[in-house]
């Protein structure tokens, strides 16, 4: 081989490489949902506690509490205890269940999240409480399960 095929045979290798390496992680199947067994409360519009754990629901941002946008974010725009309202009450739709994602920088399981029937993320923003990040939803998960997302 010359030196210009050895570099397109190598670099086709990394492609097929870095492929399979990213699809090892996000190829992977999801887990089951399972029940949260813990009392859960809103910590505002797209967080919850369920006992000691602290879930982020997937794909979707709401407007921060006051003094919690950082200096240079755009954050969600709106009212965050209207948004922490709104979660609060989907809370009572039915019996929580959830499907772990993964885990964000903080520590905080990101996850598909149902009250009953009723996903969470999907709830909030036909709600206006919150606002979708196809950058945040890992999968397309909420993009799927959200039937008029159009936020």
């Amino acid at each position: 081989m010359r030196g210009r095929e050895r570099i397109l045979a190598w670099a086709g290798a990394m492609i097929v490489a870095l492929f399979l390496t990213s699809c090892a992680t996000s190829c992977a199947p999801l887990p089951p949902p399972v029940p949260i067994e813990a009392v859960c409360s809103a910590t505002d519009g797209d967080t919850l506690r369920c006992g000691e754990e602290r879930i982020r629901l997937l794909g979707i941002d709401s407007p921060e509490m006051a003094g919690h946008c950082r200096e240079g974010r755009a954050c969600a725009p709106g009212d965050p205890l209207a948004a922490q309202r709104s979660l609060a009450e989907a809370l009572a739709s039915g019996r929580l269940t959830i499907v772990r994602v993964k885990k964000d920088r903080y520590g905080r399981t990101l996850g598909v999240v149902n009250a009953g029937a009723v996903n969470l993320s999907c709830r909030q923003l036909e709600a206006g409480a919150a606002t979708y990040r196809p950058d945040w939803d890992d999968r397309g998960l909420v993009r799927g399960a959200c039937p008029d997302l159009t936020r």
